[in-house]
């Protein structure tokens, strides 16, 4: 269990940390739970929810009668108070929504791409989609926190810049932090898409179970966000996560790095209706073809049901030989295309998981649906601005030097 501080230099965590039990809290929290729960005396106990209150960040709601003594006051979260923006850069659609304090989406668009656009018009476009997104949602701009962007990498986590993206050349070495910041006038954050997904992941979470888990993102590419004690895993420069080049298949497709069976290139959205057999009829956007496919093996027609088992089996292995690395305690699937195709691959994933001869894990892997949906990385992407606003992280403690 996380504790609070008595001491006036950690305010702040503390504060954010009695924020974070409310949040995770639908039904509210007593004061008395509060202190029971942070270690906080009674006197910083109140002056923290005092604090919060003025903000407008939580609010009392109503009292409840707990044995002897006077009833007790509820704290809840007020959802409305702060607000987020996530856009999502994906190399079929563009996506941005508008979060409240709760992670719940009160706002969804899709951006309109303008294909040979430069630099300075992409970031435009964006920038013109959060601005009309914002103002639909009829939120106080005052009360929105910030954009946050998920995009495949690499990326340079300092600058907020992305390097070279294979499927976002638009994209190649465009300043989005500054660039989407002078547009909007607001601050933003740049993540990795799969570390978005999983900081998303938990947001939504009320239970810490996500504190040590994986976060298989499927869409246009593959990747695996990661989360060790409550926290992303970036890494040294913000790229963790590539899994693509993992062989799960020796007999697979052949991968451009040369080895042949690689995840990305064996789950490919274009690989497996190529298997299929599927002439693509709709151009660049896959998902009229994915849905065909997953139409055709809930028909029982081949080879679609036996191409999806396949690429089951293939998620499984990957996510076997992750886990042996990572040992961690649930393991999460999501994205736009693993939201189409789950309801073929689910039970492929976990059967093969559980009984996979690689594994070295001595209990069961916890295999689940993300509870985010199809629009994760975006949804991350604002919570983003949420966590690093209000997430309590004991790391923030440290004194920079």
């Amino acid at each position: 269990m996380r504790t609070g501080s008595n001491l006036p230099a950690v305010g702040e965590y503390n504060q954010t940390l009695v924020l974070d039990l409310i949040r995770r809290s639908p039904e509210g929290l007593s004061r008395v739970e509060l202190t029971a729960r942070t270690g906080l005396s009674a006197q910083t106990l109140s002056n923290v929810t005092r604090r919060l209150a003025d903000e407008g960040l939580i609010a009392e709601a109503g009292k409840v009668i707990s044995g002897p003594g006077k009833p007790r006051t509820l704290l809840k979260l007020e959802p409305s108070s702060r607000f987020a923006v996530g856009v999502h850069l994906d190399p079929v659609v563009d996506t941005a929504v508008v979060v409240d304090m709760a992670g719940e989406v009160v706002a969804h668009d899709e951006i309109d791409r303008v294909q040979g656009a430069s630099a300075a018009q992409l970031v435009a476009g964006v920038g013109e989609a959060v601005d009309a997104i914002v103002k639909r949602a009829g939120i106080p701009r005052a009360r929105v926190l910030g954009v946050g962007v998920a995009a495949p990498g690499p990326f340079d986590a300092r600058g907020g810049r992305l390097l070279n993206p294979p499927l976002l050349p638009q994209w190649h070495h465009v300043n989005v932090r500054e660039d989407l910041g002078a547009v909007t006038g607001l601050p933003v954050i740049v993540e990795k898409d799969v570390t978005a997904a999983m900081v998303g992941e938990m947001w939504f979470d009320r239970s810490d179970v996500l504190a040590d888990a994986m976060f298989l993102y499927y869409g246009a590419g593959v990747g695996l966000g990661v989360a060790i004690s409550g926290s992303p895993v970036r890494g040294r420069t913000g790229n963790a996560g590539g899994i693509a080049h993992i062989v799960v298949d020796a007999r697979g497709p052949r991968c451009e790095c040369g080895s042949r069976g690689c995840l990305g290139v064996s789950i490919e959205p274009r690989a497996l209706l190529a298997e299929a057999g599927y002439d693509a009829v709709s151009g660049s956007d896959s998902r009229p073809d994915l849905d065909r496919l997953v139409a055709d093996a809930h028909a029982g027609r081949e080879p679609a049901g036996t191409v999806l088992r396949r690429a089951g089996e293939r998620i499984a292995r990957a996510l076997v030989v992750a886990n042996n690395l990572l040992d961690v305690d649930e393991v999460v699937l999501g994205g736009p295309v693993w939201e189409r195709l789950a309801g073929v691959l689910s039970e492929t994933v976990a059967r093969r998981v559980s009984t996979d001869p690689a594994s070295t894990s001595t209990r069961a892997i916890v295999v689940r649906h993300s509870r985010v949906g199809p629009d994760v990385a975006a949804v991350g992407a604002a919570c983003l601005m949420l966590d690093g606003a209000f997430a309590a992280r004991p790391a923030r403690m440290m004194i920079a030097i």
